[in-house]
């Protein structure tokens, strides 16, 4: 076999997206070379021959042909290398020695006309990944334009077959946590995947954890940062969104798109959701232990005013925050399940509908109002839909500790969702860890 062709193949062994193709061009032969995700091969291919057929090249030199294609260049790996990882077509002369560099048909990789449903971006790529997990890959190459970039694929399933690509890149991940992955997906190559949950289990993990082990995003620059930072993607068939492994606690708090900001916003925002967790946890339990079981904390005034806000109300306050809070993940929940064209204007009207009837029927107290309206907003901060999830139920676990042990309860809450978060591990790597750093003297 040619050098550089084998070359090349040992260079790209570990990317099954690449392609290595002969063919003939006016009964010359070459090798087509290329990767399947930037490249739309089938159309290029045709367009070549088509291009053959409309000229006359009978009385042209080999030179001449080959200047036809693009400029002839001299045998560089790297230049060849890069130039794939571009998304150019190579059509190497394999007689002659040289190959030609030229602009294939280029696979359809943008969506501006449909940005991020999920995800809002202020300033940054507006483009989503979506359902073909080969354009999944492609736009992720356009973003992160690296020969380091690795592509693994999987067939999983046996009744339905599922496509799993697994990225990461070379430079900056630990290559144990790569193996741990791949070594799981093999064992598992039997088991259907038509969703997260039955990924958990292919993956190992467990179905009752209130935090998922998979970062979820549709935004392919916060992809490329996480290869960057040494993590693992997923992209798993007709999802239109990347799984990043591990993921981290700190992923509630940061997005890429932060880094478009001067570094004192970056930091005040990333600490506003900070502190936006901490107020989701803390707001409805404190509103329960200060006023069943440690009002001696208020101040006289603070009591008097509480209090008065809950003249003529029947219910004990956990049994009243139970029922506010349920309303409202109620409200939260037709919010997500209504059309577009209507869901905002219903659950508004009838959020504030719901919120000055009971009030007026001193079901509730004004001050309970105002407490789960901050509370919502703040929880809203959280970077990540299932992140914000998670939370949602953590409050609950500290709303009845309050109710129990008041301010102490809060504390003993608190305490109970560090030591589980603490807990978690992902392969090895915990979840309270601030990034995936690579160590060095694990990959050689």
């Amino acid at each position: 076999m040619d050098p550089l062709v084998e070359e090349i193949k040992k260079k790209f062994a570990s990317m099954d997206d690449f392609f290595l193709q002969r063919d003939y061009l006016s009964d010359i032969p070459v090798v087509l070379m290329g990767l399947m995700t930037l490249i739309n091969l089938t159309e290029s291919r045709e367009s070549l021959h088509i291009f053959i057929e409309r000229l006359n090249t009978s009385n042209k030199t080999i030179d001449e042909f080959m200047n036809l294609f693009g400029e002839v260049q001299e045998i560089v790996t790297n230049e060849v290398v890069s130039s794939i990882v571009e998304g150019k077509l190579i059509i190497y002369f394999e007689n002659h020695n040289k190959y030609v560099v030229t602009q294939p048909i280029p696979k359809i990789l943008n969506r501006f006309f449909e940005p991020p449903t999920n995800e809002n971006v202020l300033q940054g790529p507006l483009s989503s990944l979506i359902e073909d997990i080969d354009q999944n890959i492609g736009i992720v190459r356009k973003q992160l334009n690296s020969d380091r970039l690795r592509v693994k694929s999987f067939s999983v399933g046996n009744g339905e077959q599922k496509r799993i690509s697994v990225l990461y890149c070379e430079d900056h991940v630990d290559m144990e946590l790569v193996n741990n992955i791949i070594r799981q997906l093999e064992m598992n190559l039997d088991k259907e995947v038509n969703n997260l949950q039955n990924l958990a289990k292919t993956m190992g993990f467990s179905s009752f954890g209130p935090i998922s082990k998979f970062k979820t995003t549709e935004l392919p620059q916060e992809v490329a940062q996480s290869l960057r930072v040494g993590k693992v993607i997923l992209f798993v068939d007709r999802l239109p969104f990347a799984l990043v492994l591990p993921s981290l606690l700190w992923d509630m708090f940061a997005l890429e798109n932060d880094r478009n900001y001067p570094l004192p916003l970056m930091i005040t925002i990333r600490f506003l959701r900070i502190m936006g967790v901490l107020l989701t946890l803390i707001f409805p339990a404190l509103y329960v232990a200060l006023v069943a079981v440690n009002p001696e904390v208020l101040r006289i005034e603070l009591a008097l005013a509480v209090a008065q806000s809950r003249d003529s109300v029947p219910y004990p306050a956990l049994v009243e925050i139970l029922v506010v809070l349920a309303i409202l993940e109620l409200i939260l929940e037709a919010s997500v399940r209504l059309p577009k064209s209507v869901g905002p204007t219903i659950t508004m009207v009838g959020g504030i509908i719901f919120g000055q009837a009971i009030v007026a029927a001193k079901l509730v107290s004004n001050l309970i109002i105002i407490i789960l309206a901050a509370t919502t907003i703040a929880n809203s901060t959280i970077v990540g839909f299932q992140n914000s999830l998670s939370i949602r139920l953590f409050k609950y676990l500290i709303v009845f500790l309050a109710a129990i042990y008041g301010v102490l309860g809060i504390l003993s809450g608190l305490v109970i969702v560090c030591a589980y978060l603490a807990s978690l591990d992902t392969f090895g790597v915990p979840y309270t860890q601030f990034n995936v750093a690579k160590d060095e003297s694990k990959n050689g």
